[in-house]
This record gives C-alpha cells, sequence and structure tokens, in this order.
C-alpha cells in the first residue's frame, strides 16, 4: 500500500501543507528569541501603557501557534482525511 499512487498524494498534500508552515513557525519563533537576547532596547519599546513589544510578540507566538493548529484542522479534514479514507477502505477488503 506505501508504494501506492494514493498514499504518495497523501504523503505528497500533507509535506506540502506541513514542512513549510513548519519552517515558516520555527523561523518565526526563532526572531522573537534572537530579538530578545540581542535587541532588548526594541524589545523593551512600550507600546501603549505597560504594553511593550515583547509582550505583544509573545501574545502572537500564542496566536499564531492556535492559528496554525485550526488551519491544519481544515487542511486535513478538506484533503488529507477523504484521501486517507479512501486507502483505508480499500485496505480493509473494498479493493
Amino acid at each position: 500500500m506505501q508504494q501506492s499512487a494514493e498514499f504518495a498524494e497523501l504523503r505528497r498534500s500533507f509535506r506540502s501543507f506541513a514542512f513549510p508552515l513548519t519552517v515558516a513557525f520555527v523561523a518565526w519563533y526563532l526572531l522573537y528569541v534572537l530579538l530578545s537576547n540581542y535587541a532588548g532596547g526594541f524589545m523593551g519599546t512600550k507600546l501603549f501603557g505597560n504594553i511593550n513589544v515583547a509582550f505583544v510578540f509573545g501574545i502572537a507566538q500564542f496566536v499564531t501557534t492556535f492559528l496554525i493548529a485550526w488551519w491544519y484542522s481544515r487542511h486535513a479534514a478538506a484533503k488529507l482525511d477523504p484521501k486517507a479514507e479512501a486507502i483505508k477502505s480499500r485496505m480493509e477488503g473494498g479493493a
């Protein structure tokens, strides 16, 4: 089954979504860490009240994490799950 065209397409669909998004998120996270380490003045810049750039970036990390999880859930339901279900039913005797 792993050698089938269907399975290869399922893997390609997953990888084309997951890998670029993972690289982008890790880069975004490393930017936050590097700025926190080496650009303390910038990160300490107050935006309003006691809210500074570092706090906004930190909250944005959580927001992007949840957005990526939501986006992946939608992608999986629309693209991956139907292909996986077709493969599963074929393996269970529908071939």
